[in-house]
């Protein structure tokens, strides 16, 4: 029986996750976590998203995105990121069989608070799972950008933070 199309219109923001097969690992080295970068690089330049937040765990990858009018859709988007991924996973390891465990999950997040929340979420990850102790310690989130202003040109800044103040070190305390 084939799947049912998912529901999934542009102009949204969308948590978006994938996991590794059977929880395994998908980035085995620092040369992983960059060619990931390039990729979300690459099909973000192809189709137009915005990304808010992001966190690359050893087994999985967290996105806060948004889709816009002018790129892509969803599914195009994230199955370009996987697609390309894993092909680059299974050349450099010399691996066969399912990469990705099931398709992506994705969740619709309000352009209101629960954005915020959500990308806080995101970039807490490495310190929920014991990798870090602060998360401005793990360098394969978004989370430097967005509390410390760190300069990043692939994250985009959403209208959320500029409604917790103008100043952007106000803004840093209260992320912080």
């Amino acid at each position: 029986m084939p799947r049912s199309a998912r529901i999934a219109p542009k102009e949204f923001v969308y948590h978006a996750l994938t996991r590794g097969n059977n929880k395994q690992d998908v980035f085995k080295d620092d040369e992983d976590f960059r060619k990931y970068i390039e990729i979300l690089w690459k099909y973000k330049n192809q189709y137009k998203f915005k990304l808010y937040h992001y966190v690359l765990m050893s087994n999985h990858v967290h996105l806060v995105m948004e889709t816009t009018q002018e790129g892509g859709e969803l599914f195009q988007i994230m199955k370009g990121i996987n697609l390309s991924y894993a092909q680059q996973y299974k050349k450099k390891y010399i691996y066969t069989g399912h990469f990705w465990q099931d398709r992506y999950k994705s969740i619709m997040i309000s352009k209101d608070e629960y954005l915020l929340a959500c990308g806080s979420y995101v970039e807490l990850n490495p310190v929920r799972a014991g990798m870090v102790k602060n998360p401005k310690d793990y360098p394969w989130s978004s989370y430097g950008v967005n509390a410390y202003g760190k300069k990043d040109d692939l994250i985009d800044q959403h209208i959320i933070f500029h409604k917790l103040s103008t100043d952007e070190s106000v803004r840093k305390e209260v992320r912080c």
